[in-house]
């Protein structure tokens, strides 16, 4: 199954169709075979993605469903710039937005 909607995600990981860690790989394939450099600023590294992804399999329903964040949205341990290298910064935590999410 190769589901490409949030809720085609959430009922394979539900199902155990597909894990989460198997829908990162998927996704990072994808990104890798588009090869678009200006379509995210920031990228995460794929290991640390799908390490974390194969802890939340267990955690529920939404967790393991890719999100792309903003670049003007602070992620702790990640760069905010907001597309204009003047502004950018290292955030040092998580925007509201971003607890919330987690």
């Amino acid at each position: 199954m190769r589901a490409s909607t949030v809720s085609g995600i959430i009922e394979a990981h539900r199902n155990r169709v597909v894990t989460p860690a198997e829908t990162f790989r998927r996704c990072y394939a994808r990104i890798k075979a588009i090869s678009d450099p200006g379509i995210f600023i920031t990228l995460r590294d794929e290991h640390e993605v799908i390490a974390e992804a194969k802890v939340l399999d267990e955690k529920g329903e939404l967790y393991g469903v890719p999100v792309a964040v903003k670049d003007n949205i602070d992620i702790a341990k990640m760069p905010t710039t907001a597309a204009c290298p003047a502004f950018a910064y290292q955030a040092e935590e998580d925007a509201e937005v971003i607890r919330r999410l987690k």
